[in-house]
């Protein structure tokens, strides 16, 4: 018995590799006879199992797409269920989104080391610009809704408001001077500038005047004339001459728009050419700002310093830049890099084809708002729609004139991208009036006229 009992070593392998072999036919095979396989029908199987199972995949991809599908499709169309009902132009609308989402990428951008260095906080100037585009997107909506015939009868009380926030700088105790200039009021918890919504208040009382009355005579172009050189008089009163040029040009395109005739325009342009070159004379800073102008590499640290860093920062971004948050002058080289030379900073950090990308951004904007006005119903909506988009483009072209060095040095914000919260708050309502005109699906206005 014991012969039988004795199993060599390599017998007890042999048996445990059967053993396991087995199991593996069981694992694969489930309650099938695997000592009935062999090693060819055991491959056929695990080959069929595969198929199997690639089959099984195959059937849920396909149900997967046909679900995400289906479900693409019901979110389409609820989209356009919801574009249909939008009865202002979008274009216009995701352009000034656009904007000033722009606005708060390069303002941290050019403002982080600066607002680390003086508040300790990275974050403070784009924080404050979030809040103001928040409440602009807000008012823009609302003014988008509201109907702006009632603006014609309330004209002069606009014009009013817009000379009264404007005279309230001169009081010491609300007034707040900054860079020898006072622009701001004191509203306790923040400063305003008046400045960004009393011209556009102009552009409103400037194009209800002439929808009433008209401005092919000088006695009715008169009216809106006078207020129009009010209002820049107590911007020079600050002295704020840079806003001054911007609001008097749109005020002169506005009265063109309106049939003015031209020996009636040249009556205003001339003598508005000789007080500004009179204001230049007068004013020691405004004489050393020309002469940076002309050469600023004569007072490199003086007037033609900042003008001179705007040079290097636009040079050293080439085509595409030096990257994205990789500026070299928001350093504290450039003076203002996230107010009035944030174009600076844009093109150093994307290039000469960021800049393009931006002003191709505010030509499609003034392309739209040509088009809103010639398609409006009224003379009223299409001179405000005109007066808005003037006033768009002369500041911007303002904006970049000075920061390429094409004309002489000024304070003049980029709109909706430079920071300043009046600014931006000032611009997204001027553009719920823009949309607001765009609403309006009557007969065209200029295309009635006989």
């Amino acid at each position: 018995m014991t012969e039988f009992l004795v199993v060599s070593s390599k017998e007890r392998e042999k048996t445990d590799g059967n053993r396991n072999y087995r199991l593996r036919k069981n694992r694969l095979n489930g309650d099938l006879n695997d000592s009935k396989l062999s090693r060819k029908e055991i491959a056929e199987l695990r080959k069929q199992k595969r198929l199997e199972r690639e089959k099984l995949n195959e059937k849920k991809r396909l149900e997967f797409r046909a679900l995400r599908h289906k479900k693409l499709i019901k979110y389409a169309g609820k989209i356009s269920m919801a574009a249909g009902k939008i009865d202002f132009d979008l274009p216009t609308f995701l352009v000034v989104i656009i904007l000033g989402v722009l606005g708060l990428i390069f303002i941290y951008s050019a403002s982080c080391y600066s607002g680390e260095v003086e508040f300790n906080d990275a974050f403070k100037y784009v924080k404050t610009q979030a809040v103001a585009v928040g409440v602009g997107f807000i008012v823009m909506l609302a003014l988008t809704y509201i109907k702006i015939d009632f603006l014609i009868k309330l004209r002069f009380l606009v014009l009013g408001l817009s000379l009264a926030i404007l005279a309230l700088v001169f009081i010491p105790v609300i007034g707040v001077e900054s860079y020898g200039a006072k622009r701001w009021i004191n509203l306790g918890f923040s400063t305003i500038q008046p400045s960004e919504f009393a011209k556009f208040g102009l552009v409103i009382f400037v194009a209800a005047q002439t929808a009433v009355y008209g401005a092919d005579k000088f006695h009715t172009m008169a009216v809106p004339l006078l207020g129009g050189l009010s209002v820049c008089l107590l911007l020079m009163l600050e002295p704020n001459m840079s806003v001054t040029v911007c609001v008097f040009t749109v005020v002169f395109s506005m009265l063109f728009f309106a049939g003015a005739k031209i020996r009636h325009l040249l009556l205003i342009i001339v003598p508005a050419i000789i007080c500004g070159i009179i204001l230049i004379i007068i004013e020691p800073y405004r004489l050393s700002r020309l002469s940076a102008f002309l050469d600023p590499f004569s007072s490199p640290l003086g007037e033609g310093y900042q003008l001179i860093q705007s040079y290097y920062a636009l040079g050293s971004g080439g085509l595409f830049g030096v990257g994205l948050f990789c500026s070299r002058q928001k350093y504290l080289f450039l003076p203002f890099a996230e107010s009035d030379f944030i174009f600076s900073i844009i093109g150093e950090e994307t290039g000469l084809f960021g800049c393009i990308i931006v002003i191709l951004l505010f030509i499609f904007l003034l392309i739209r708002g040509i088009k809103i006005s010639l398609n409006a119903k009224n003379r009223f909506s299409t001179y405000l729609a005109a007066g808005i988009s003037a006033m768009i483009a002369v500041q911007t072209i303002i904006n970049v004139a000075v920061v390429s060095g094409a004309i002489p040095p000024t304070g003049l914000p980029l709109p909706f991208i430079s920071a300043g919260g009046s600014s931006v708050v000032a611009y997204f309502m001027a553009s719920g009036l823009l949309l607001n005109v765009s609403r309006q699906k009557h007969e065209k206005f200029l295309s009635s006229i006989q």
